[in-house]
């Protein structure tokens, strides 16, 4: 689909004309028609899945995507990265999650950790884990969401006390994709208790098989079982693993949601659902071709948002909107399958089980009404909504 260059001229007449070119390049045709191939390859000895940035685990094709140096892809040169543009990485993780193809293993490491590792760590932890990272041979998994703290980080109560050399932490998380299967969690806790809600809050790197920690998966209505339960009982780990600044994690954090809220996955992650259901759909009816046409169009209104947010053209906080708009169309592609495939749709196939996650996409990383807030706040600038009184 289309990449936007934007290119301004005035002329006599009118002081600014502002042009948009719509066209991929040749070096992005061709990097979109190579990614394709390997995603089709990989579906043909993998399988198929749905939503596969979450669902679809296999380390195997991850050191593939590595071997062609497409983990990293626009990390600096200098940690081992690619170096390469954005939207580059958009073009061939938007062909992967098209297509079902399984890059679950290596997803959070490239889209959130090494980068959070390269703007924060210090030299001695990228140089320990963003090798690994980049070849695709680790798996990470987020800390974040407690049973009562999931978008409002400033409630978080797990604790890593100082006990000189070491965090000594208790706590517990959950909604912890791949915990059964990490390797490293990066756990945002709280390493103290005083002053406002959003200080005190740190990252800590927490290798997962370390004493005291007990992880419980969730097994959800269709099957799959990459939601965890995190229970961290006097886990002790270095106080080295502490990232970034102690107590001033808060806007780090941030800078992370931006990236989960804003990326092509939360765009695409039903289109091999809905690719289906067009084969099978009756064109002929006028109300089903005007439901394709408001898919289509909504297709192309969110990839402009997600380029945007890869261009970083997009103000703080836009993340919000492109999530909110994206998988509110995600939910709308989800109701057309089921429409289109009747009672196809209840066999209890991987159709059923990726139906199944509709309702998810609009709450996970944060629910529409909390977007929309974000919204109101941060981009337009509205009242704070009113808080609570004790």
């Amino acid at each position: 689909m289309p990449f936007p260059a934007l290119a301004t001229s005035p002329t006599a007449t009118t002081p600014y004309h502002l042009s948009v070119d719509f066209d991929w390049s040749p070096e992005h045709i061709a990097l979109r028609n190579k990614a394709r191939t390997v995603a089709q390859d990989a579906v043909a000895r993998y399988g198929r899945f749905n939503d596969t940035w979450m669902n679809g685990y296999s380390k195997e094709f991850s050191q593939e995507l590595a071997a062609l140096g497409w983990i990293g892809m626009t990390w600096p040169t200098e940690f081992g990265g690619g170096g390469r543009p954005g939207i580059e990485r958009l073009i061939v993780a938007e062909e992967m999650i098209s297509a079902g193809a399984p890059i679950a293993a290596s997803w959070f490491a490239d889209r959130q950790m090494g980068p959070a590792l390269i703007a924060y760590g210090t030299k001695t932890q990228q140089d320990a884990f963003l090798p690994d990272m980049l070849a695709g041979k680790t798996t990470w998994c987020i800390g974040m969401s407690e049973p009562n703290a999931g978008s409002d980080l400033a409630s978080l109560k797990t604790f890593a006390a100082d006990d000189g050399d070491e965090w000594v932490i208790n706590g517990q998380k959950i909604w912890t994709s791949f915990g059964e299967v990490a390797d490293y969690c990066y756990l945002i806790c709280r390493t103290s208790n005083d002053g406002p809600p959003h200080a005190g809050i740190s990252e800590i790197i927490v290798p997962m098989n370390t004493p005291g920690i007990d992880v419980r998966p969730i097994q959800d209505m269709t099957t799959n079982r990459h939601f965890c339960e995190v229970f961290y009982t006097d886990v002790r780990v270095p106080k080295a693993n502490l990232v970034g600044k102690q107590g001033g994690a808060f806007a780090q954090t941030m800078r992370q949601l931006e990236h989960e809220r804003g990326g092509i996955d939360r765009l695409v992650s039903n289109k091999a659902l809905y690719d289906m259901a067009v084969l099978q759909a009756d064109t002929s009816n006028p109300l089903v071709r005007q439901e394709i046409a408001r898919i289509e169009i909504g297709y192309r209104v969110g990839r402009i948002l997600v380029i945007r947010e890869v261009l970083k053209q997009a103000p703080a906080g836009f993340s919000a909107a492109t999530k909110c708009f994206c998988t509110e169309l995600e939910a709308r592609i989800s109701d057309f399958v089921f429409t289109t495939l009747g009672m196809q749709a209840t066999l209890w196939d991987d159709v059923t089980q990726g139906l199944a996650y509709a309702p998810g996409y609009t709450i996970m990383g944060g629910t529409s009404n909390v977007m929309r807030n974000i919204i109101g706040e941060r981009v337009l600038g509205l009242p704070k909504e009113p808080q609570p009184r004790n």
